[in-house]
This record gives C-alpha cells, structure tokens and sequence, in this order.
C-alpha cells in the first residue's frame, strides 16, 4: 500500500526544487554571457540591418550614425528645425533577472557640429530603453527622450548620459534616469571640452560609459579623439540600474535640435560589451521563494499547494486560463483590453477592414495617442483558432528586424484572440501590383527596394535569429509596403520555427501542404515538409511578380500556348530576351542590367531541385551587386519523383492546405488529382513542374 499521497508526494518534489534553486542562485552570477557589438565605422549598405531608426531624417551618411538632418546646405535649413531621433541597436539585452545586473563598456566616438552663424542646440544621448520608440514632439530641450506628456514617468525606464548644448548651464554632461531633468549634472567648461563648436573648429570626442553590474558603479570618462582613457572619470554615480531599467532593453543613442538652435549630432564609432542573461525561464512563485528558509519555505508551501490547487480547479472550469501567463514570456510586447481594440477599431466595424485570409480579419484601428495600428481577430472555430494564434505569437513576438511588421502587442479576453501590428498606410504589395492601390503603378527603383528587403529579411529568418524559421506563406498579398516603400514581410500564421540540428519542419497529422499555389516548391508536394530552400522558392516566385507584374498562379498565353510564370519566363531566357518579360506597365523605365539580373535570380530560386537553388547569403549578395547573376540553364529542369505506383498517388490530400491565388483572401482550398497529371508507363516517372498547372 502506497503510503505518501500524491499531495505529500508534490510537497516533497517542490521542496528540492527550492533547494536547488536556493544553492543555484549564488551561483546565477556565472550565467551571464559576454556579448560584444563593434562598429570602427558604419556602412549604410553593410551595418543598416542592425539597427532601428526613428525619425524622420536619422540615417547612416558620410560613415556615421546620423541622429537629426545631416546636412549644412542653407537650403536645407527647414529641415533642421524641431528634429529628434533615435537609432538603436536591433536586438534588446535581458541586462538582469531582478536580482542581479549585469556589466556593461560602452565606448563611441560623438561629433557635434555647426556653422559658425548657428546657434548650438540641443544635444545627443547614449539611451538604454524598453523600446526604440520615439516619443512625439520630443525636439528641442527633450533630446528624443520624452516629451511633455511622457516625461519623469516611471513606466519610462529608460537610463541615459546626456550630452547637452542647450540647457541652463549648458555645454555639460548629466545622468537622466526617466526624465530629461538629470539626476547629475557635470559642467564640461572646466575640463577644457566644448560640445558643439562651428564646423572649421569642429573636434570629435570618445567617451566611455562605464558600469559595474555587482558594485553598481556607473562611470563617464570622455576625451578628445586620438588621447587616452583619462584616469579620472567626468562623472560617478552609485546607482542600481535594475531599479529603472527593464530586464530586456535596448542599446543605442538620441538626440535633438529645436528652433532656431539647431546643430549636427553625429556618432562615428560604437563598441558595447555587455554581460547579458540567457533566456528568462517562467518560474516566478519559485525565486520569490528562493533563498527563505526551509521551515517557513514549507509553511509557504503548503499555502501555495492550497492555491494550486484552487487555480487547477478553475482552470478546468475555464481551461482558456493558460492564456493568462503569456504576458511572462520574455521579450512579449503590450497586452491590450480587449475594449480597448474594439474602441480603436470602431466595435470592428466593416470601414475599418483591411483584408481577411484564413486565419481571420485584419482592422486598421487608432489607439488613443493616435498611434495607427493593425489588428488581426482571429475567426476560425475555438481550437484551431488558438492554435493559429499561439504558433503566430509564439515566433513573432521575439522578431526583431526593419523589413518584419513589428507586433506591438496582443490581447486574449471574452474568448477573443487577437493580434496588433504597425499599421502600414501603403497596404500589400499585392494591391500595388495588380491596379487595386491608389497610388500609380510601381517605380523599378520601388520594386528594387522591395525585393531588397524581403531578400534581407528571408536572410535574417534563416540566419540570424535564436532559430531557423520558415515562413512557409511567401507571397505579394503577405508583403507589405511602408510610407517610405520599404518591404515589411507578415502573416507568420504559417512560420514554423525548426531546431538548429534539423533542416526541415512537417506538422504531425496534417492534411495537406499549406501555401499557395505557385509559390510552393514541389518537394513539398512529395515530402509535406518546408525548408529553408522551399522558403527560397517563394520568395523566387515573389521575384517573378515583382519584376513581371503577373501572378505566379495565373497562366500566360504566347503563341497558341499557355505557360506558367515561371517557365514563361524561362522560355524567354532560353530565346535570349529575358528582359521581354518586366512589366510593361513601367514602359521601359528600368534599368535592363538590373532586371536580367533579378529575373536570373528569380529563375535560379525556382529551379525544381532545392538542392540547386542560392542560399540567402548569395542572394543578398547578388541583390546587392557583390556577386553576378547566377547561371541559369537554357532549359527548365525535370523535378524527379521516387519510384511510386502513380496508380495510388492521391495529390488531393497533399493540396488540400494549398490556396489558389485568384482567391484572395478566401480560406477555401483548392485540391488537384491525380487525373490531371501526365501518365507514366512505369511505376517510376519524371515529372516537369509545369506538368502540375496544366491548362
């Protein structure tokens, strides 16, 4: 007879578990890991990838991170007036856990700078902030750091080292911890240091910020550029930054000018080294706990246990309650009210619907700072819906990259799931090429743009996050333009991510292969799996629309045939006038060289093996102009299927996730038999690709 049960059992397991964590904590100091960023210079094209702008007119020019308008051209003065700007670093740093802060070195070299006939203002900032945001009306004395409504607000935490030109007392350095009233002051006069000097004096300065995360210590040395670190710091300040700052921040810099003061505020060098924490593990109740002594650990126990099992009773009453600990996942964004989305997107009313595709309806909604935002409601059945809603927001909530529609927030309330994203005023791409935008049609340099961004953030989904991820739903009506028409690739309700030792992703009892017709690669159709190179197939088929204006679904008559867009363009390749096939909406408004180099690389993405198709990294080098065009050959390859009975092949169940694309939005699936494809007299067939769109 079992003499412990189960409640004594999951007291003593809890107990060693606090135990452990007790014993472990000390030693949590160890698990911080050292990162290193380094920038000697910066190159727009090379370094523009890692780093957030905002504002209007910051930009990399001329070899430096440029906070305000970076020009002296009297002409140009307008647009000095009442600027601010922030460009951080891409990536946030979890820098503590709430117990322990970790160090950091920041070393950059600033240069400030004038005409003579200017008069200097207002300042720059080296900024650690929860977001890269930047508040609005934040020009003049506020230094891109907040604004009137904002400031001396705790919900800030953010931490920065002024370099001010402006204020009372001006020509110092200050510490500003939530508000631009520093905290610490240190006048610059004495030391022989003037910030912002007329442009035929102009000197650069090299400060290093410096903080130790177990002494607390925080020390600004600065000199001029080309002298040594002085020994004797500018300012010191004992201050425990994980009293303001979040446990993941941002690192990177402000700055400001106002009317008429106005100057340049220049950053030419950046080096951060940074102990950082590993992922936050969700084990709250745990290390509050943590560290209490055993006897009264079981009285909390005990207690908790009651609790436990309170909450396990109402959550099978309510099972949707798991929902509830996603706003302690690291790195999630806002939670919003649910009232709070229905007010912005007037009760979600029909004028404010941006578009509908299976996984529910996107609305354009207004919050009440009058930030625009888009919200995707979930409209499927109960379970599937929350399934589409956690494999969404499980991937897209730790995305961080300029060509990726940012989540700005989430919301689970009243059996409602719901997703917020920026708003994007110049809608799909999709709409842009098919007549449905307002604006004209697309400009090459436009289209180039686009193509460039959604190529450098396949690269960064491949390559540069935790995780491979494959979108597995590349298309037009998925890419989105900005204001400036820049490329922001969403919808991740298909994106999976894969482990690192794995190459490939299937869903465990899926029906179909999910997609869209004429951007699936037809491995998938074979295997019911997606890869990293089936990702590059869809972004070939994207290349072919961008460039020729045609749907990769659609069929193209030429001469009594019928072709797919793909081996359309391929026969004009191979007849030696593959520049026949841009669009001929832009009349001869594009650069020839750069159109038969992208449709190569459209052509090379499509090659029916994955095998034989470029990886990211080339692909961005060929956009890019530091590799040629890839050999394509004259004749489209054959896809090769394994020895299968073709008698017992049924495509309908492999298609059956797949969406036409003259469907639109519509969450109906389009299905194809094995009728439909060539026969073959042996159990073992080579199929061209084309053969699967037959006319």
């Amino acid at each position: 007879m079992n003499m412990i049960t189960p409640l004594q059992r999951q007291l003593v397991h809890v107990i060693l578990i606090i135990l452990f964590l007790i014993t472990g904590t000390e030693q949590e100091q160890a698990s911080f890991q050292r990162k290193i960023i380094s920038f000697p210079e910066f190159d727009k094209e090379r370094d523009e990838v890692y780093f957030e702008f905002s504002g209007k007119n910051t930009t990399i020019e001329s070899r430096a991170l440029q906070l305000t308008t970076d020009t002296t051209n009297d002409g140009s003065l307008p647009d000095h007036y009442n600027n601010s700007g922030r460009i951080m670093y891409y990536q946030p740093f979890r820098i503590h856990n709430g117990r322990i802060m970790g160090s950091f070195n920041s070393t950059f070299l600033i240069n400030l700078f004038r005409e003579s006939d200017w008069e200097a203002g207002h300042g720059l900032a080296f900024l650690i902030s929860p977001n890269f945001t930047l508040p609005e009306s934040s020009y003049g004395h506020w230094l891109g750091l907040t604004n009137s409504f904002s400031d001396a607000s705790r919900d800030n935490h953010f931490v920065a080292i002024e370099f001010d030109t402006q204020n009372p007392g001006q020509n110092h350095i200050g510490l500003n911890i939530n508000s631009v009233k520093s905290d610490k002051i240190v006048s610059l006069n004495d030391h022989n240091i003037t910030l912002s000097l007329p442009s035929n004096q102009s000197v650069s300065y090299k400060v290093w910020v410096q903080y130790n995360g177990t002494s607390h210590l925080l020390q600004v040395f600065m000199d001029k550029q080309g002298e040594p670190k002085p020994t004797t710091p500018l300012l010191t300040q004992t201050i425990n930054l994980k009293d303001f700052l979040k446990q993941e921040s941002y690192f990177g810099f402000s700055a400001s000018t106002g009317y008429p003061k106005i100057q340049l505020n220049c950053v030419l060098e950046w080096t951060l080294e940074i102990e950082v924490l590993p992922k936050k593990r969700d084990w709250k109740w745990l290390t509050i706990t943590a560290g209490v002594a055993i006897p009264t650990a079981i009285v909390l126990l005990v207690l908790s246990l009651v609790f436990y099992v309170y909450k396990r009773r109402r959550r099978v009453e309510e099972p949707d309650h798991e929902y509830g600990n996603l706003r302690y996942l690291p790195g999630m964004p806002r939670e919003f009210k649910y009232k709070e989305l229905k007010k912005a997107t007037n009760n979600f009313d029909q004028s404010m619907k941006l578009g509908e595709g299976g996984f529910g309806i996107v609305y354009k909604g207004t919050l009440q700072e009058n930030c625009e935002i888009a919200v995707k409601k979930f409209s499927r059945d109960n379970i599937k819906s929350k399934g589409d809603f956690m494999a969404e927001l499980a991937i897209i909530h730790r995305l961080r990259h300029k060509h990726l529609v940012r989540l700005v927030g989430w919301c689970y309330e009243e059996g409602k799931l719901l997703l917020v994203y920026d708003f994007m005023p110049n809608g799909s791409l999709e709409k842009h090429l098919y007549g449905v935008s307002e604006h004209s049609t697309l400009t090459w340099n436009h289209r180039y743009r686009i193509l460039t961004g959604v190529a450098s953030a396949l690269y960064y989904l491949q390559n540069e996050y935790d995780q491979k991820v494959v979108h597995r739903d590349l298309k037009a009506s998925n890419i989105l333009v900005d204001a400036d028409f820049n490329a922001r690739l969403g919808d991740f309700g298909l994106a999976r991510t894969i482990e690192n030792e794995r190459n490939s992703y299937a869903e465990l009892g899926a029906s179909g292969v999910p997609g869209t017709i004429g951007y699936v690669a037809p491995e998938c159709f074979h295997t019911g799996k997606a890869t990293p190179e089936s990702d590059v197939y869809g972004f070939g088929a994207v290349v072919l629309e961008v460039v020729c204006g045609r749907n990769p679904g659609m069929r193209i008559p030429d001469e009594q045939h019928f072709y797919t867009l793909v081996d359309w363009v391929w026969m004009l390749h191979r007849e030696g006038r593959i520049e026949d096939a841009v669009d001929e909406r832009l009349e001869n408004n594009f650069v020839v060289e750069e159109a038969k180099k992208v449709l190569l690389l459209g052509l090379a993405c499509s090659h029916p093996l994955a095998t034989e198709r470029p990886k990211t990294e080339e692909i961005l080098q060929i956009i890019s102009g530091t590799l040629p065009a890839p050999y394509v050959p004259p004749f489209r390859p054959v896809f090769t299927w394994p020895s299968t009975d073709p008698a017992t092949i049924v495509i309908d169940s492999l298609l059956a996730g797949i969406t036409s694309p003259s469907q639109g939005y519509s969450s109906e699936k389009s299905s194809l038999s094995i009728s439909q494809m060539p026969s073959a007299p042996s159990p073992s067939f080579n199929l061209p690709v084309s053969g699967i769109m037959r006319p």
